[in-house]
């Protein structure tokens, strides 16, 4: 047996989600950085390479989530991490300011996390 498959599936779960997310968000907002100065499709091609490697995380994610958690519970798990991965990224990579509508959401994603969880 593996160390990760030793781990609760929840934290299998996030983990993955994390990693997927970390290529989500880069397929769908780096170009804006990097490849601004190129033609669209251009850049869609390049994007639909890196999204492929957040599909290879994300589809196993799901599935390991879905053998304990509900669909709703995997879809605000995964909210709350595309947000946690989305704000670093916007405010270090691609220079944005930060901005207290984060920490806004963040509360509003956590009422969220309560709900879908409180009957589990």
């Amino acid at each position: 047996m593996s160390v990760f498959t030793s781990l609760p599936v929840w934290v299998q779960t996030a983990g993955l989600l994390v990693l997927s997310n970390v290529f989500m968000t880069f397929a769908w907002y780096g170009h804006l950085k990097n490849l601004s100065h190129k033609p669209w499709l251009y850049a869609a091609l390049i994007s639909w390479g890196i999204a492929l490697f957040e599909y290879l995380l994300q589809v196993p994610a799901n599935r390991i989530g879905a053998t304990e958690l509900s669909i709703a519970q995997l879809k605000i798990m995964q909210e709350v991490i595309t947000l946690a991965v989305f704000v670093p990224f916007a405010v270090f990579y691609m220079q944005q300011p930060i901005k207290l509508d984060y920490l806004w959401a963040g509360f509003c994603l956590m009422g969220a996390v309560y709900f879908i969880f409180r009957s589990a």
